[in-house]
């Protein structure tokens, strides 16, 4: 074996061991996640963590047995790991879903096409466990990124356009301190209404459940059932197959099983939220993201500087709230969060620009 083929195998060898130590950190990811759960969210997380191993042993096969020499993980499986470990949160497996779908497998002739097909799976497993714990917080944290970022920007927007006007450091500091309190109980109120709204129309969308007590006493011939099928959104064809099963479980018991008539739509109650919860969530972090913006004035700041570091308390505010959904999304965090500094930035800016406009230049 000439030199570069002994150094082509090196690189080989290193990408292996690589690829190793990677596959062994997943695995523990999926071990400690499983650690915090229980039932059915248990057993697929220690499915994955299982099919893992498999991937391990392909590599260490390749690599004679020899598993000396190991590096550390790359730095995201490490990050997944210790936030797996601390917390088995839902931002841990909106991070494994990126981590997933990120895999070379696909492209590198050393890894099968089982376990390239393998890593997308993985993805789309995750993917689901994902969405259950984004269906879980739906509610609350719709309310509560929302409230921040409206705190932020609004009261930024409110306390620039009127500082920009020249008016004393005390009048901008209590119309914050207004903006917050008003902006704050307008969302909670809003979104208790809101939440409450949403629940009271899927209850008006749930079947009656004495209706499932007259089954019984249907014309079977007629199988009027089948139109409440229909009336829910399926074919004609399906509604008829699904009606006579349901009435031919009447006819062999004499009643029906509960769920026969189906809910319409496809929104949950977990998706939806409480109302107290996301009025709750709301009131809090719109009041602390209004907050923020205020600060410098609050300690007694003023003119350009307390410009600039309140321009940059919410600029800071932003890349994080931006961060956060992108995370919990499956999306680029830093692409959400220059999206959410940019907007966020421009209609403040707006604002400033006006109070200049009719006022006086801040001393």
């Amino acid at each position: 074996m000439d030199t570069r083929e002994r150094r082509d195998e090196a690189a080989k060898r290193a990408k292996w061991r690589r690829y190793l130590a990677d596959e062994r950190a997943e695995g523990a990811v999926y071990r400690q996640l499983a650690a915090r759960r229980e039932g059915e969210e248990r057993e697929i997380l220690l499915a994955l963590a299982a099919a893992e191993q498999r991937h391990e042993a392909h590599w260490l096969a390749l690599l004679d047995g020899d598993d000396s020499g190991i590096p550390k993980a790359d730095l995201r499986t490490r990050i997944l790991g210790g936030l797996a470990k601390g917390f088995g949160s839902i931002f841990v497996l909106a991070l494994a879903q990126r981590a997933e779908g990120r895999s070379p497998y696909g492209e590198d002739p050393d890894a099968t096409p089982a376990m390239a097909a393998d890593e997308r799976i993985h993805g789309e497993v995750v993917r689901g466990l994902a969405a259950r714990g984004r269906r879980r917080l739906a509610g609350t944290f719709r309310a509560a990124v929302f409230g921040a970022n409206d705190g932020l920007v609004s009261n930024l927007a409110l306390v620039l356009g009127i500082g920009a006007t020249g008016v004393a450091n005390s009048v901008v500091l209590f119309t914050g301190i207004a903006g917050l309190l008003a902006g704050a109980l307008s969302m909670g109120a809003g979104e208790y209404v809101s939440v409450r709204s949403s629940r009271e129309l899927l209850e008006a969308s749930s079947p009656d459940p004495d209706a499932e007590g007259a089954l019984p006493d249907l014309d079977f011939d007629a199988n009027e059932l089948a139109l409440v099928y229909r009336a829910r959104g399926l074919d004609q064809s399906e509604a008829e197959e699904r009606a006579a099963l349901a009435l031919a479980q009447v006819r062999s018991v004499g009643r029906a099983e509960t769920g026969v008539i189906p809910v319409a739509g496809d929104v949950d109650d977990e998706a939806v939220g409480t109302g107290l919860a996301a009025a709750l969530s709301s009131f809090c972090f719109f009041a602390g993201g209004a907050l923020i913006p205020v600060l410098p004035y609050l300690f007694g700041m003023t003119g350009i500087a307390a410009v600039a570091l309140s321009v940059g308390l919410v600029s800071i505010a932003l890349l994080a709230t931006g961060s956060v959904v992108g995370i919990l999304s499956g999306a680029s965090p830093l692409r959400r969060a220059l999206r959410q500094l940019a907007i966020g930035l421009g209609a403040a800016a707006v604002t400033y620009v006006l109070g200049l406009a009719f006022g006086t230049s801040i001393a």
